[in-house]
């Protein structure tokens, strides 16, 4: 190895990292496994031995590290004979600062800033086919590691050993409560998924639930959960994009879709989300955010799990919400919570591993473990977050306490909702 070893010697300080190249050669770097204090946890830094299968990998990760080692993972050229990619990118994260200094990736994050409007360009039709990369696999796939409540996003903990259903069941039912739904409202849900929180609020609060999605498979397999439970006269799900629909909702309500919306469509959102609403009505959006300052989508995660997608700094989504007149009527922050949930999506998912290789592929299988192990962590130790805002078109749309919130919650849930 002539190009890594000068990155690697600055960059490993914690933990130990060996790379064996094609020739047998062993390169170590770091002292070895020990205690670190980071980011306010006592963690153990790791021990990690991985092998290149071929001498083009090198050059390749030292150019590029996150997209490289992810594809050469998926591909079979980088293997591991101590630890796993957890480890490794456990590793990289418990640094990553000090990969930053280098000065060839400081010109790389450079240049991936100044055209991520450009790779988040996501226009009517465009931003359908973006998200239909990510949410057309086949839903037996999703169903072989989420939760009976098949929802796929960040569940609320009340502790981390509640369980993945409760916490889901939790986040329903936390959001049903922010909401101050009252029988007959129409609820329309943006980015309705698999349609759980749709059911939800049809079921426990009497709504009449206007679902929308861009994947046409979600869709379908949408509706049928809401006919199998009861509720496929009051919930409807509709193929359009949240530009395209009109009339007017008592309640909106969008989780984990302003990730696909794209930093140059943030005013045009929200200004739709105050269209859609009804004078007296409340919003809320559920989102990934960064604790950081504006930044861009990782080229793994922008080739193959979220093209065009990105999670906003707070600073971004202020900006735009302030230029439309809606009220910040609350903002709350889930620092661990998706720590939690994407690790229970990791066990579930190593657990049926097999499975998903006969499914869809070993490829397929190695880049859906790499996105789970490197969201899990950044979310442990890096920067990465979820923020509940609730919206209003005046200041008196939403309770000026919280207690209503709990009380409303105490009350769906002596109900068994």
């Amino acid at each position: 190895m002539l190009l890594l070893p000068k990155l690697l010697k600055r960059f490993v300080r914690q933990g130990r990292l060996t790379v064996i190249t094609p020739d047998n050669q062993r390169h170590v770097f770091g002292p070895g496994a020990g205690p670190i204090h980071f980011a306010g946890q006592d963690k153990i830094a790791p021990e990690v031995t991985v092998r290149f299968s071929d001498n083009k990998i090198e050059r390749e990760i030292f150019l590029n590290p996150e997209l490289a080692l992810a594809e050469g993972y998926m591909d079979g050229r980088v293997n591991f004979e101590e630890g796993s990619i957890h480890d490794l990118l456990s590793l990289f994260w418990l640094q990553r600062k000090e990969l930053r200094k280098h000065p060839l990736q400081k010109a790389i994050r450079n240049v991936r800033f100044r055209i991520r409007r450009w790779r988040m360009h996501n226009p009517v039709g465009i931003a359908g086919k973006k998200v239909k990369h990510h949410y057309d696999i086949p839903t037996d796939f999703y169903r072989l590691w989420l939760d009976e409540t098949m929802t796929y996003s960040c569940a609320y903990w009340h502790s981390p050993d509640v369980g993945l259903e409760n916490a889901q069941k939790a986040k329903l039912r936390h959001i049903a409560a922010k909401l101050k739904i009252e029988p007959g409202m129409r609820v329309l849900d943006i980015g309705s998924g698999w349609g759980e929180l749709a059911i939800y609020l049809a079921k426990a609060c009497g709504a009449k639930v206007t679902g929308l999605n861009v994947s046409p498979d979600q869709m379908a397999a949408a509706q049928k959960r809401a006919d199998a439970a009861g509720v496929g006269d009051a919930v409807s799900f509709i193929n359009k994009d949240y530009r395209e629909l009109e009339g007017t909702f008592d309640r909106i309500v969008s989780v984990g879709m302003m990730e696909h919306v794209g930093v140059a469509h943030y005013l045009e959102y929200f200004e739709r989300i105050r269209e859609l609403l009804t004078p007296d009505g409340i919003a809320l959006v559920h989102c990934i955010g960064r604790v950081g300052p504006p930044g861009f989508t990782g080229p793994f995660f922008d080739k193959y799990i979220f093209p065009g997608g990105y999670a906003p700094a707070l600073s971004e989504v202020f900006a735009a919400v302030e230029q439309t007149g809606l009220w910040h009527s609350d903002c709350e922050f889930w620092r661990r919570h998706y720590h939690w949930t994407l690790e229970a999506w990791r066990e579930r998912f190593m657990a049926r591993r097999e499975e998903v290789v006969a499914m869809m592929g070993e490829r397929f299988a190695r880049m859906w473990e790499f996105y789970l192990c490197a969201c899990s962590i950044s979310f442990d130790i890096g920067g990465d977050m979820v923020f509940q805002l609730l919206l209003g078109p005046h200041k008196s749309a939403v309770p000026v306490i919280r207690d209503y919130i709990t009380d409303a919650e105490k009350e769906l849930e002596a109900r068994g909702f």
